[in-house]
C-alpha cells in the first residue's frame, strides 16, 4: 500500500503509484514528458489481454462508434478489440451487431446503483434489475474496478433477442455497464427496443464513460427519456492530460457528450435523466480535480446529481490505498463550494 513519498520529478511529498511515476501535479503539467512513460504502462496492461496497445490512427477503415475514432489497417483491430479491418470492411468480432460479448444477471432491488438515491428502483423492493456487463471498453483505466471485462473471449456471446427474453413481469429496469456499453451500442439499443416491446414500463439505464460518437448518443437519450431511465456518466477527470495518464485516451468527447445530454434534462425532472460520478483515486483525483469537475457540472445545471465513489486498489494501481474519509469529505465540500446542490459520497464501506 502506497505511503507518502517524494515525487521523483518535483520532490514534493505525495501518494505516488509506481506505475504512474510522478505526482498528480507533474502529470497535469507533463513534466519530463512523464505521460509518455505512463502510456508505456498502458501498452503493457493491454498486451496481457492481447488488446491493441494504442488507438489505431493510420488505417483506411474508420469505425466511428466511439470518440477514439479508430482507423484500422488491414487485419488491425480497433482499440476496444471488437472490430477489425478485413478486406477493407469493418467486421465485428461477435459475428454481427446483434450479438454482444457480455455477462448478465438479476440484481434484486434496491441494488448498488450509482444513482440509487435518485432512482425509482430504490422504491420498488423485491423487483429486479437486469444487469448487463459488457466485455469491452473505449478507455483503458489503470484503476479499473472491473478490469476482468478484458477477458472478453471467455465471456458469453448473447444475441439481442436472447437477452431481451430474460425480461419478465418483475424486471423493473435494465442497466448496461461494463467495460462500457458504448462499444456495443447497437446490441444495447436493439435489446432495449425488444425489451420495451415485451414490457412497456421497463426502465433503460446506462453507466458509461461517455466516450461515444454523438451519432449514437441520441439513441441512449431517447431510450432513457421515454422509459424513465437514467444515463450515468463516470467523469474520471476534468484535466485532459490526467485523463490520458489514468485512462489512456482523451476525455474531450466525454465532456462534450455530457453537455449534450444535459440539454435534455428539462424534459423530465423525476427521476433525473443525467447523473455524474467520480472515483476518488488517492493521490490523483484530489480536491482540485473534483472542484474542476463539479464546477463544470454546476455551470451546466447545479441540480445534476453527483456522487463521489470510494476507490478500491486493483489492476495496475493496486499499490494505492483505499480512499481516505478525509479526502471524500473534502471532495464533498469542494463540490458544494463549486455550486452543486445534490452531492453524495458512495461506497462508504471502503473509506478508511
Amino acid at each position: 500500500m502506497a505511503l507518502l513519498s517524494k515525487c521523483p520529478i518535483c520532490n514534493k511529498e505525495a501518494i505516488i503509484s509506481k506505475n504512474l511515476f510522478a505526482c498528480v501535479d507533474c502529470i497535469r503539467l507533463n513534466r519530463n514528458n512523464v505521460i509518455d512513460k505512463i502510456l508505456e504502462i498502458h501498452r503493457k496492461s493491454r498486451r496481457v489481454f492481447s488488446l491493441p496497445e494504442k488507438v489505431p490512427v493510420d488505417g483506411t477503415v474508420n469505425c466511428g462508434i466511439c470518440g477514439n475514432n479508430c482507423k484500422m489497417k488491414e487485419g488491425e483491430y480497433g482499440f476496444c478489440g471488437l472490430r477489425k479491418n478485413v478486406d477493407g470492411k469493418l467486421v465485428h468480432e461477435a459475428g454481427d451487431k446483434n450479438n454482444g460479448y457480455l455477462n448478465w444477471y438479476y440484481d434484486i432491488l434496491p441494488t448498488n446503483c450509482v444513482a440509487d438515491w435518485v432512482c425509482e428502483g430504490s422504491k420498488n423492493p423485491g423487483k429486479k434489475n437486469l444487469a448487463v456487463f459488457y466485455r469491452s471498453c473505449s478507455f483503458n483505466c489503470l484503476f479499473c474496478q472491473n478490469w476482468h471485462f478484458r477477458e472478453y473471449k471467455s465471456a458469453s456471446k448473447v444475441s439481442d433477442k436472447q437477452l431481451a427474453s430474460f425480461i419478465d413481469e418483475n424486471t423493473f429496469c435494465i442497466c448496461y455497464f461494463g467495460g462500457d456499453p458504448s462499444t456495443q451500442i447497437f446490441h444495447a439499443v436493439s435489446t432495449s427496443e425488444k425489451a420495451i416491446a415485451k414490457k412497456k414500463d421497463v426502465r433503460i439505464c446506462w453507466e458509461t464513460n461517455g466516450n461515444i460518437s454523438n451519432a449514437y448518443i441520441d439513441d441512449m437519450i431517447r431510450l432513457s427519456l421515454d422509459s424513465g431511465g437514467i444515463i450515468k456518466f463516470d467523469l474520471k477527470t476534468f484535466d485532459e492530460r490526467l485523463n490520458i495518464a489514468l485512462c489512456g485516451v482523451t476525455n474531450k468527447n466525454t465532456l462534450r457528450n455530457f453537455e449534450y445530454v444535459a440539454d435534455y434534462i428539462d424534459r423530465r425532472a423525476n427521476p433525473p435523466l443525467l447523473v455524474a460520478s467520480t472515483l476518488l483515486v488517492p493521490g490523483y483525483i484530489d480536491e482540485k480535480e473534483v472542484f474542476k469537475i463539479a464546477k463544470f457540472i454546476a455551470r451546466i445545471d447545479k441540480n445534476i446529481p453527483y456522487i463521489l465513489l470510494a476507490f478500491y486498489p486493483t489492476f495496475f494501481l493496486s499499490d494505492l490505498p483505499r480512499t481516505p474519509k478525509k479526502l471524500a469529505d473534502n471532495c464533498y465540500r469542494v463540490s458544494i463550494e463549486a455550486g452543486l446542490v445534490n452531492v453524495r459520497i458512495g461506497n462508504i464501506h471502503l473509506l478508511w
